[in-house]
């Protein structure tokens, strides 16, 4: 198997040269800062994410303000009140996408982040923010367990976009964990998702970065050279 200064070196051929590639790759939040996210911040983007898979992202960004009119800024407080009722009416609002089974994930993801602090015993942001990253698939599993529509890919890029430190399973690192049979296999099955978590807690105790910086690095290393 490929040591990750292989892995970067060949990234930083490809990308041109090492100040080119550091400039691309991006460290996530400290858990200090992951603190600062609040939950309501979290419902929002859990929300983004599920509209945007199966449509253009520029349609949902387009219309993003008209989601936040409609729900209440994701104010979860406001939204857990909301009558059964209501929830038929505002997918039909023509300020959104008008699809009922994703807009139902709205109060389903607000009341997931609620009761997180009773089951868990801690805030939602404060639970994500205190997981340990070299079991980060321990919380993709526990969103999928308890969110609505968060398996997938859904909840690792929410997320990696709100700075949690994270591995993708993207195209690129898919190709490259089963070009080194580091996975066979169904992607999403615990087999892999096990190995796939191992060999990035190798990368980091090599490397000393962080998931999301050997991730990116894995994904410049190989497929597409866009420059």
């Amino acid at each position: 198997m490929e040591t990750f200064f292989d892995i970067q070196q060949r990234a930083a051929k490809r990308k041109g040269g090492k100040a080119a590639l550091a400039s691309i790759v991006h460290k996530p939040l400290t858990t200090k800062q992951l603190l600062k996210v609040s939950d309501d911040e979290w419902l929002e983007e859990f929300t983004r994410k599920i509209f945007q898979s199966g449509f253009y992202w520029s349609v949902i960004d387009k219309k993003w303000p008209g989601f936040r009119e409609v729900f209440w800024d994701f104010n979860i407080k406001k939204l857990l009140m909301m009558p059964p009722e209501m929830l038929e009416e505002k997918s039909s609002d023509e300020r959104i996408v008008r699809n009922y089974n994703k807009v139902k994930t709205v109060p389903a993801n607000a009341s997931m982040i609620h009761f997180a602090a009773k089951d868990e015993g801690k805030p939602f942001h404060q639970l994500v923010a205190e997981w340990p990253t070299d079991d980060i698939i321990g919380l993709w599993a526990w969103l999928k367990k308890h969110g609505a529509r968060l398996g997938g890919n859904t909840g690792p890029y929410t997320l990696r976009q709100l700075g949690k430190d994270t591995f993708l399973l993207s195209r690129d690192v898919e190709a490259y964990l089963r070009a080194n049979e580091i996975i066979d296999g169904g992607l999403q099955t615990k087999k892999s998702l096990k190995a796939a978590q191992a060999f990035f807690n190798q990368m980091h105790e090599e490397s000393g970065l962080s998931l999301q910086e050997i991730s990116q690095t894995i994904s410049y290393s190989v497929g597409d050279n866009v420059v």
